[in-house]
């Protein structure tokens, strides 16, 4: 997919962003600073900083404070994928050897640790507490998202689990992404919780269509492992589709069961819903891009209007709505 026209309106910012993010090595063990170079250049798409970018200048923000804000943003979101790589045992991300991959598990803690107080001193210059408060609130929602899908999430077929753990996951930093990018703006109270609204929907849709090319997409596409996540035991929206129309498969039994740990197993299950179709229903090829666009749509009528009207019904930067507001696809509900 060729995410030229998103990325331009925002180039010149993304340079920025991209120096200030590798500053903050300065000062550092010498090791650490290797570490930092190597987590920011492998391979980030800088979607984050990239919205946070595009609202913000939509909203007319000071500029310097919305650089710093989109470097905390991109230095949180790295931070808490170390972390997830430690935890998750991964090897590989985005087609590169991880950090802990090299390092020890202590080294690789200790430089998620040194990211997310960099990521929280950027934050800081933003001289805006209520958004240092968001900042803190979102954190926390990350982190206890992560401990929930540890302890209780393994082999759980249930729509409103999956929702719960992608919020956490996912977009629960576009929903703070988009709200702070608006709080440092000149914006009422209205159009940061159109923007938050936004940013919820965006970060939702983002997470379903990852997890789909979970099953669908090629290793060196996807970065990782195909099907990584169903061999954890983490069932994601494609798993549950096919478990919703096959109950009584042997395997969907075992799974919940937790027999998610006999790899044999899961990787057959793989294999039926893919051969099935039932990815299929939620393809972006087919109708999830065009549900969730419209259903994200339903989520921020608000803001959907305030980029319509700055942007044009163009859709200026690669942002626009649908003609007509339907109502929130079920996999969201």
């Amino acid at each position: 997919m060729n995410t030229a026209p998103f990325f331009t309106p925002v180039q010149v910012g993304l340079q920025e962003v991209e120096t200030l993010l590798h500053a903050q090595a300065e000062d550092a063990h010498p090791d650490l600073c290797s570490a930092l170079e190597h987590l920011l250049t492998s391979g980030g798409k800088r979607i984050r900083p990239a919205v946070c970018l595009l609202t913000g200048q939509m909203l007319a923000a000071p500029h310097d404070k919305l650089l710093t804000l989109a470097a905390s943003v991109e230095m949180l979101h790295t931070a808490t994928l170390v972390h997830d790589d430690l935890i998750d045992g991964a090897l590989l991300r985005r087609g590169m050897p991880t950090l802990n991959a090299h390092w020890s598990p202590a080294a690789t803690i200790l430089t998620g640790d040194y990211m997310f107080a960099r990521a929280a001193k950027l934050a800081a210059e933003s001289d805006n507490l209520p958004l240092m408060k968001l900042f803190a609130d979102t954190l926390a929602t990350i982190v206890n998202g992560e401990l929930s899908q540890l302890f209780a999430a393994r082999g759980v077929i249930s729509r409103e689990n999956y929702s719960k753990r992608i919020y956490a996951k996912t977009a629960s930093l576009f929903e703070m992404t988009t709200r702070a990018a608006a709080m440092i703006s000149p914006a009422d109270e209205a159009v940061v919780e159109s923007m938050r609204q936004y940013g919820y929907a965006l970060g939702m849709a983002f997470q379903i269509v990852d997890d789909i090319l979970d099953f669908t997409g090629a290793q060196e596409m996807v970065g990782k492992p195909v099907g990584s996540d169903l061999l954890q035991g983490l069932v994601t929206l494609p798993a549950i589709y096919y478990a919703e129309s096959h109950p009584y498969d042997p395997d969907v039994l075992c799974l919940t069961g937790g027999c998610y740990t006999e790899h044999e197993r899961m990787e057959r299950l793989l294999h039926r819903a893919r051969a099935h179709g039932t990815i299929g229903t939620i393809h972006p090829g087919k109708r999830c891009d065009h549900e969730i666009h419209e259903g994200s749509a339903s989520f921020y009528p608000k803001g959907a209007g305030i980029i319509e009207k700055r942007a044009g019904r163009s859709g200026a930067a690669g942002v626009g709505r649908p003609d007509r507001v339907h109502r929130k696809p079920e996999y969201l509900a």
